[in-house]
């Protein structure tokens, strides 16, 4: 049988459990997590990683059969509906590591029988944060769909058409291109609703001269995409909308050229925020100028000003800087990218200028 990815990373889990006489078994519960060391991608599932690898085992209960055998074919399986409980009578006797997001209850069960359970660092997510080639790919496609998704959506954006109707539509897109799915909801906010960072699309319809912010993403193979541009609706911009734009759009580019292996995560932040303030809007910009993306679509590292990570080579990261003003309208723009040693490359490619839309 050849060996699997999750293998290759339960591996490497396995190395940092030895280290600091750390617990014997992991017990994770993380579905994320589990199916970056397993393959397992059900809604159920418990996965123990022990630093003897005779430990490694998956459970899941009866619904996934087929599935779990297909995913991770190279892992024993416990099946049944108590999976926590069944999974925790199969593992040798000895203190258990597990997650901080583990609930109260599901703690309590790892306790039972006077276990000792020892709350682990984010050893996972750690790993997570530099992804393998075959992560790469997926990323890769799943930024690719977006990119002509976004496209497709300009082409079709009409004065009179909602906020909701246009989201809808991009998510259908995604799948016509192959995706599996929207990475997150759908955000577009149009005239004074595109300075909500966050607005969620409703039945405001597109006005003549509305800025129109789309935050949106696909998701391939469980990777996820992130990507913002900011159009125009049937008119050329008002002054003050090119120079937000403008700045934004600097701000993006700078940020952008500073992800670098070794960097500081507050340095790159710092960089686009500079920008901003430096053009008088710097109270304006109120989010961090990024964040980690792969089978979650905020994932470490995080990029803002209280942020303590390094940057590092084939880690794939966001820059998404933006300025809201509240009552008028606000931009973002948002690319995906991977950083290598040779600079940061962008998946998300597609223009990033003020497109003039529904002409």
């Amino acid at each position: 049988m050849s060996l699997s990815p999750g293998h290759e990373r339960r591996d490497r889990l396995r190395g940092l459990l030895q280290q600091d006489s750390g617990p014997a078994v992991m017990v994770i519960t993380d579905l994320a997590n589990i199916r970056y060391l397993s393959g397992f991608s059900g809604s159920n599932a418990v996965l123990v990683v022990g630093v003897d690898p005779s430990d490694d085992m998956i459970g899941t209960d009866g619904r996934y059969v087929d599935q779990v055998a297909a995913e991770s074919p190279d892992l024993p399986t416990v099946i049944d509906r108590d999976t926590l409980a069944a999974v925790l009578a199969a593992v040798p006797p000895g203190r258990i590591g597990v997650e901080g997001s583990l609930s109260l209850a599901d703690a309590e069960a790892c306790r039972s029988g006077g276990r000792d359970v020892e709350v682990v660092g984010p050893l996972v997510e750690g790993l997570r944060t530099v992804k393998d080639r075959g992560e790469q790919r997926a990323l890769e496609r799943a930024c690719a769909i977006t990119a002509e998704a976004f496209t497709i959506l300009a082409g079709e954006m009409r004065v009179g058409v909602t906020e909701l109707q246009m989201a809808r539509r991009l998510e259908q897109v995604f799948g016509e291109l192959g995706a599996e799915d929207r990475a997150f909801e759908t955000i577009v906010g149009s005239g004074p609703h595109s300075a909500i960072p966050h607005h969620q699309p409703g039945q405001r319809r597109l006005e003549v001269g509305d800025l129109v912010v789309v935050d949106a993403g696909a998701r391939v193979d469980g990777y996820h995409a992130d990507m913002t541009r900011t159009f125009i609706v049937a008119a050329q911009p008002e002054q003050w909308q090119a120079e937000i734009h403008g700045v934004v759009e600097d701000a993006q580019a700078r940020a952008t050229a500073a992800y670098r292996p070794g960097s500081d995560a507050r340095d790159v932040d710092a960089v686009a925020r500079r920008a901003i303030e430096d053009a008088g809007f710097g109270d304006r910009f109120t989010h961090g100028l990024g964040h980690g993306v792969g089978l979650v679509i905020h994932e470490a590292p995080m990029v803002s000003s209280r942020s303590t990570s390094t940057i590092g080579a084939n880690m794939v990261i966001t820059a998404e800087p933006g300025v809201y003003l509240p009552g008028r309208g606000g931009v973002r723009i948002e690319d995906t990218l991977i950083v290598t040693d040779a600079g940061p490359r962008i998946l998300t490619e597609a223009p990033r200028d003020l497109r003039v839309v529904g002409e």
